[in-house]
C-alpha cells in the first residue's frame, strides 16, 4: 500500500519527499482502520456480548461479564489487525519492523490479560460454588497465573532481542539455581497448598491458632505464598503457606463439626471449710430434687459398710462430707443443663490440692460452639456454683484484699 501510494503521488506530480509522505499516509490509513476496528469491536463485545454475559443463567458465564475479559479481546483483535496492516501497507523497512515488534508485544499481552480474567472468573465461580473451601484454588491459579507471566516475559525478550525462545529456555539450565532462590517461596506454597489441601489440614473459614504468628481467627485466604487470618480483634495475620506445614497449629474445625465445645476450667475450695455433714444438712439437702436420689443410696452404702465394719462410732466411720456432696451435686446439675452436651464426656472431679485450696474441675462439652453463645453458658454454669457453694458450708479461696482485711479488723476491735 505504502508503495502504491508513492506511485500515486509521483504520477500526480508530487515531488515534496514523496516516500515520507506515502509512509505517512499509509501510517494515518492503519490509525484510521485500527480506530474503526476498535470500535465496531467495541460495539459487538463490550456492548452486546457483555450485556448478555451479564443476564446468563450460569454463573461462570456472569462472572466473565464482571471481568475486563471483552475489553481485553477488544484490544487483542486491534493488535492482530495492526500486525496484518502493518505487514500489507508497509515496505520492508527498519520502522516496520519496530512497528511489527510493538504489535506482537501488544498481542502477546493481550493474550496474558485475557487468561488472567478467564482465571479471575474462574476463581470467583469456584469459591461461590464452594469448592475453593476444601481446596487451594487460589494458591493453584496463582501459580498458574506466575507460570504464564514466565512464558509471556520470555516470548517479549525473544521478540526485542529478535532470538528464538529456544535459547533463552536454553539459557535457563544454567540459571536453576537462581530461579529456585527466587522463587523458593512460591515453589515452597504450591507444595504446601497440596499438602493442606490433600489432608484436609485447613480450609476458608476454619479458626485457626497459631502463637508463633500470633494468629488467632478465621482463615480468609489461601494464597500460593501466604495464609490471610482475621483474628477476633479485626487485625489480619499473615502466615506463610509453607510454615502451616513446617510448624505446628491448631485447627479449630473438628470442633465446630463436632458440636459441642470443652468446658474446662477448676473453682478453688478452701480447705478449712470441709468437713462432714450433719443430720440437719442431710436433711435439708435431701429435699433437693438433684441430691435425693445421691443422698439416700449413698447413706444406705455408708450404714451398711459402717455396720459390717462396727465402725459407725470411730474416727475411721464412713461419714458424708460436704465437699463429696457438692461434687455429687454438681454432676447432677451438668447432667441436667440444657446447653450441656450429653454425648460428650460430663465429669467433676478434684485435683491435687495446692496452697490455693482443693481444685474443683468441671469439665464438659457445651451444645453450641459459638463464641458468644459459649462463653455465656460457661459465664451461667460458674455463676451458679459460685452462688450454691455456701449451701453446703464451702467457701471459694481467694487471696486476702484489702476489704477482707478492713473488715478482719473492724471485727477484731
Amino acid at each position: 500500500m505504502q508503495q502504491q501510494i508513492q506511485h500515486w503521488l509521483v504520477s500526480n506530480n508530487v515531488a515534496f519527499y514523496p516516500e515520507y509522505l506515502a509512509l505517512g499516509l499509509a501510517l494515518l490509513g492503519i490509525l484510521i482502520c485500527c480506530v474503526g476496528v476498535s470500535y465496531v469491536a467495541y460495539l459487538v463485545l463490550r456492548r452486546i456480548m457483555q450485556n448478555v454475559c451479564a443476564k446468563s443463567s450460569f454463573l461462570f458465564v456472569r462472572s466473565l461479564s464482571e471481568t475486563q475479559l471483552f475489553t481485553h479481546i477488544n484490544y487483542l483483535v486491534v493488535a492482530i489487525v495492526l500486525q496484518q496492516l502493518l505487514m500489507l501497507w508497509l515496505q520492508p523497512s527498519t520502522l516496520q519492523k519496530v512497528l511489527l515488534v510493538i504489535a506482537q508485544v501488544w498481542l502477546l499481552l493481550c493474550v496474558l490479560f485475557i487468561a488472567f480474567a478467564l482465571l479471575n472468573a474462574l476463581t470467583r465461580w469456584t469459591f461461590e460454588r464452594g469448592f475453593a473451601g476444601n481446596f487451594p484454588v487460589r494458591g493453584l491459579i496463582q501459580t498458574i497465573k506466575l507460570l504464564l507471566s514466565i512464558g509471556i516475559g520470555i516470548g517479549i525478550i525473544s521478540l526485542l532481542i529478535g532470538q528464538s525462545p529456544l535459547i533463552l529456555l536454553s539459557g535457563l539450565g544454567a540459571m536453576t539455581a537462581v530461579l529456585m532462590l527466587v522463587f523458593k517461596d512460591p515453589i515452597l506454597g504450591l507444595v504446601a497448598g497440596i499438602q493442606l489441601s490433600a489432608n484436609n489440614m485447613l480450609s476458608i473459614g476454619d479458626w485457626l491458632e497459631m502463637s508463633k504468628y500470633n494468629a488467632d481467627g478465621a482463615v480468609i485466604d489461601i494464597g500460593l505464598t501466604t495464609v490471610k487470618v482475621r483474628n477476633w480483634d479485626n487485625t489480619v495475620t499473615t502466615i506463610p503457606t509453607y510454615a502451616l506445614i513446617s510448624d505446628s497449629f491448631k485447627n479449630w474445625r473438628p470442633m465446630s463439626e463436632s458440636g459441642g465445645r470443652r468446658i474446662k476450667r477448676s473453682v478453688m475450695i478452701d480447705v478449712s471449710t470441709v468437713r462432714f455433714i450433719s443430720e440437719d444438712e442431710v436433711n435439708r439437702l435431701t429435699r433437693s430434687p438433684l441430691l435425693s436420689e445421691y443422698i439416700i443410696a449413698k447413706s444406705h452404702e455408708l450404714e451398711q459398710a459402717n455396720r459390717e465394719a462396727d465402725m459407725s462410732l470411730g474416727l475411721n466411720g464412713r461419714r458424708l462430707t460436704n465437699l463429696g456432696t457438692f461434687r455429687a451435686y454438681l454432676a447432677r446439675y451438668l447432667k441436667n443443663h440444657p446447653h450441656v452436651h450429653q454425648e460428650m464426656t460430663v465429669m467433676v472431679r478434684q485435683l491435687a490440692p495446692t496452697e490455693n485450696g482443693v481444685p474443683l474441675e468441671i469439665y464438659c462439652f457445651s451444645n453450641d460452639v459459638a463464641w458468644v453463645n459459649y462463653e455465656g453458658i460457661q459465664a451461667d454454669i460458674f455463676d451458679h456454683i459460685f452462688a450454691v457453694v455456701g449451701e453446703f458450708g464451702l467457701r471459694i479461696h481467694q487471696s486476702p484484699t484489702g476489704y477482707d482485711m478492713q473488715i478482719g479488723l473492724h471485727h477484731k476491735d
